[in-house]
């Protein structure tokens, strides 16, 4: 009997000598509350799986925005209709999108100054299994796209130069790019919009290619801020911080390109190195420069029409 109780007697004192569970519990907040108010002083960025946002992947992995002073943090999303929910709503600064779906956003009153256009364009494949060879082609069958953004822009150009009544090309709507590309790989599509490295996925399982983009002289990619956030001076400092970091990335994949920066394409996009095809190893980046007018003005008049 004496050794049971001496036996709960140490245990008794080791338990006396830990943090309690109410200390716990205030060391668990003031560390939530510390986290929470570090990312709300970030400057907070919405990224996609594709390569326009490998300059961001870039500065972040390399230290190119700390450098800086600006504590920068990349959030993931599949989806673009995500990353605007999260722009509009506040919870990121800036997103990386498409010129249609800033456009709309601004109508819808989220105001946005356009910092810098990115090197995103799409291509348009369809399955090899569905035979279809040219536009025309695409009568009454189904295009995957996402609705008011740049490839929903791009099937209506894909439906008109191939002449075909609207009503007979079925775009449906698929948000998730890693979604979509699944689709076509599986055959549960006829057509589909992609860009990189989604698209280069497509070009290696031998689906065929129908239109590009670049083709059509759009340049629809761009890195959009909000100008809300913007109008806080130490956001405005950031913005300034941030677009060193930027240029630098844009440099340094320049330079070196692929063979450097290949494993982020693989960690953030879900892209075996070795599927990095000949475009994707030969694709260059721009600096900061902002959207032309002319693609601006275009999506602008694109939606004014839906």
């Amino acid at each position: 009997m004496k050794r049971v109780w001496l036996i709960l007697t140490v245990v008794a004192l080791i338990y006396s000598c830990g943090p309690s569970y109410e200390e716990k519990r205030r060391v668990d907040q003031k560390e939530r509350l510390q986290r929470w108010r570090e990312d709300s002083a970030a400057l907070k960025v919405a990224v996609m799986p594709t390569v326009d946002c490998l300059p961001l992947f870039v500065a972040k992995a390399e230290h190119l925005f700390s450098g800086q002073g600006v504590d920068v943090r990349l959030k993931l999303f599949t989806a673009q209709m995500d990353c605007d929910t999260a722009l509009a709503g506040g919870s990121v600064e800036a997103s990386v999108t498409d010129l249609v779906r800033a456009e709309r956003l601004k109508k819808q009153g989220t105001p946005l100054r356009y910092v810098t256009s990115t090197n995103a364009y799409w291509q348009l494949y369809s399955n090899r299994m569905a035979r279809i060879t040219k536009l025309p082609q695409l009568d009454d069958k189904m295009l995957s796209m996402t609705r008011y953004s740049a490839t929903d822009l791009l099937a209506d150009l894909a439906v008109d130069s191939a002449r075909l009544k609207p009503e007979r090309v079925f775009k449906i709507q698929v948000n998730d790019v890693s979604i979509r590309l699944k689709m076509l790989l599986n055959n549960e599509i006829d057509a589909v919009l992609l860009t990189e490295p989604q698209a280069s996925q497509a070009r290696q399982a031998h689906h065929r290619l129908l239109m590009d983009s670049r083709s059509a002289g759009l340049q629809l990619g761009v890195l959009a801020f909000s100008e809300k956030a913007l109008a806080n001076k130490k956001r405005q400092e950031q913005l300034d911080m941030f677009l060193k970091g930027y240029n630098q990335a844009v440099d340094s994949l320049n330079r070196y390109g692929m063979e450097r920066y290949g494993h982020l394409v693989a960690k953030f996009c879900k892209v075996k190195e070795e599927q990095l095809d000949s475009v994707l190893m030969n694709m260059k980046y721009q600096r900061i420069a902002a959207p032309r007018d002319v693609d601006v003005e275009r999506a602008s008049k694109w939606l004014e029409k839906q």
